[in-house]
């Protein structure tokens, strides 16, 4: 192995946490005594990993956890109080010399093969194939189970979500504090990078995988300023001198200014707020972004025709007594004809207006504000009165690049509520996504299974009357086959002793069960789904970047057509079988279910 490849190695064994042999079930330990005992330790096996359905009614699945099952693979080993805990916690009547087996066991013997990490995925097909001694094979089990399950579900919501919020929309991961405990938010802010998204307030995710930061300040921050006296210094240095520039006086001077142009009074704003921003400001000058919606950014008027509610299914929307009548509304003009009154400009409040002022003041010390986040509320008609405000603004104080001040939209978002978004109109640039994101609250496991598929050379099926918990069996290789037009069009199962399919050759492909479902392809192009990761105690294909990851990910989803990614009714993917795999599944079937009596 290269001195690259070693260092990579280190690196990966470095960051691998708690993930040891220990992370398992019971009873996996249990049954490698048994096996032991058994006289099985030259046995040899097979093991498929796979899932049986699509997570989030969805109809297909990211493929992601890959190089953290390396990482425990190259780990692999029982310590010295890993074997006293054993001791302890097995019955007293376990042989001592299964403790001396287990104390000299590695993974030096298996082999395991993987579809690359990254690549769309589909029922039945295995993410990972795992070959060698059968106790060792079966140890890997629990482990790998919970690297790969966790972590395919997150990249997969991930993408769902950078699908459907759209290329020009930046998406980062807020949800840490939500998370099922520190492991499951640093593993969140991985995958759901790896998935899609642009960044993450994970600071030590940040660290760790080499993910952008991001974040603004909490309303906590805006509530510690009461008034103006709270600021601790009223000055500003300029960007391109060392001159000091009296900032309060500016911000101001800008408020004054800009409540005319908006037609707000000053009165209206918070100066408590004011000093927060201020001070925030001062703190981040080229980096300035705030949250603007802690004393409010509308105000509701007397008559109450411009009242917010929330929609039955949860999802921030127009009042019904606005008018909007299901249009898109994308401006301020449009609000105002469908509410009918001409006085709209003045539910401006506090936010907004200290916001501008600060952001004024900023550009005239030589710096850009960023943009701003709102947190609660109406996010469509916000977003919307936010744009406009700011095409005002950058149009009085001639100031193009003001009118494209970044909007951040928070809030217990989720994928009906950013589809809803885009149904209404809004004005939002980048979405902050916590709780549904890393929680994976419509779905919250894949279900990923580890099954025995052949033993010593020979095939293991594992029958049921539930025919989706049938397994296919034997030692297999799956290919993808595109159609004519370049898209993918099925995953074809096969058994590892039959000839690769080749290109422009008619292909007989097989539903697994059933018998009346088939077809022929010719296929424009083949890929062969699997990769040896990892063979005599190495890793012998080195996994990627996690950038390169990230960019697998978006360009395996290109391959498949619209209608397979669109959130209403996709329609499914096809996994099929050879037609020698076909009836090989079928005799052995017949061959293992017991024959009934009639009486």
């Amino acid at each position: 192995m290269s001195s690259d490849k070693q260092n990579n190695v280190k690196e990966m064994a470095r960051q691998n946490g708690i993930v040891q042999p220990l992370l398992t079930d019971f009873y996996q330990i249990t049954m490698a005594y048994a096996y032991w005992k058994s006289g099985k330790v030259n046995d040899t096996a097979v093991f498929d990993l796979f899932f049986r359905t699509n997570p989030f009614h969805g109809e297909f699945t990211i493929f992601a956890g890959l190089e953290e099952c390396l990482k425990f693979l190259e780990n692999f080993y029982y310590s010295d109080s890993d074997i006293e805990y054993l001791k302890q916690t097995l019955p007293a009547t376990v042989e001592y010399e299964f403790y001396d087996y287990l104390k000299d066991l590695t993974c030096k013997d298996i082999k395991l093969s993987a579809i690359e990490e990254g690549s769309v995925v589909f029922p039945r097909v295995p993410l990972l194939r795992v070959e060698g001694p059968l106790i060792i094979a079966q140890l890997l089990e629990t482990t790998l189970l919970t690297l790969v399950n966790f972590a395919s579900l997150m990249a997969t919501n991930a993408a769902r979500y950078r699908m459907f919020a759209g290329k020009n929309v930046s998406l980062l991961e807020f949800g840490l504090r939500r998370a099922q405990g520190p492991d499951g938010g640093l593993s969140a802010s991985k995958y759901s990078y790896i998935g899609g998204f642009d960044g993450t307030s994970n600071v030590l995710a940040g660290k760790m995988f080499n993910i952008p930061v991001k974040g603004t300040h909490a309303h906590s921050f805006v509530t510690s300023f009461s008034t103006l006296d709270d600021i601790h210094s009223v000055s500003l240095r300029h960007a391109d001198c060392s001159r000091q520039c009296d900032f309060l006086k500016m911000v101001l001077e800008s408020r004054e200014r800009i409540s005319e142009i908006l037609d707000v009074s000053p009165d209206e704003a918070s100066d408590g707020e004011l000093a927060a921003l201020i001070s925030y400001a001062q703190a981040f000058p080229s980096g300035f972004m705030a949250l603007v919606d802690t004393y409010d950014v509308k105000r509701y008027n007397i008559q109450g025709l411009f009242r917010h509610g929330r929609h039955a299914n949860g999802h921030s929307g127009y009042n019904s007594n606005c008018g909007s009548n299901g249009r898109s509304i994308r401006n301020i003009s449009s609000i105002r004809s469908a509410c009918g009154y001409s006085t709209f400009e003045r539910t401006l409040r506090s936010g907004l207006l200290n916001f501008c002022a600060v952001a004024i003041a900023l550009n005239e010390c030589g710096y850009r504000a960023v943009g701003i986040r709102i947190d609660s509320g109406d996010l469509a008609y916000l977003s919307v009165l936010a744009r406009e405000t700011f095409k005002r603004v950058a149009e009085k104080f001639d100031l193009p690049w003001f009118a494209k001040l970044t909007i951040v939209a928070s809030n217990d978002i989720n994928e009906e509520t950013i589809l809803s978004l885009h149904e209404q109109g809004h004005s939002i640039d980048c979405f902050g996504i916590g709780t549904h994101l890393v929680t994976c609250q419509r779905q919250p496991a894949l279900g990923c299974v580890y099954k025995l598929v052949e033993i010593n050379g020979q095939p293991r099926i594992k029958l049921s009357q539930d025919v989706g918990k049938v397994t296919i069996p034997g030692n297999k290789e799956a290919y993808r086959l595109f159609g004519a037009d370049g898209h993918a069009l099925i995953d074809l199962l096969q058994r590892s002793s039959e000839p690769a399919p080749e290109v422009g050759q008619k292909v007989l492909c097989r539903h697994p069960f059933q018998e009346s479902k088939r077809a022929y392809v010719i296929p424009s192009k083949v890929e062969h789904l699997y990769k040896v990761y990892w063979n005599e105690g190495r890793i012998c294909t080195a996994p990627k970047p996690l950038a390169e990851v990230r960019d697998r990910v978006q360009s395996s989803l290109k391959t498949l057509r619209q209608d397979i990614k669109r959130s209403l009714n996709p329609t499914p993917y096809k996994v099929a079988v050879s037609d020698n795999l076909y009836n090989f599944i079928h005799d052995l079937w017949l061959q293992n279910a017991p024959i009934g009596e009639l009486f």
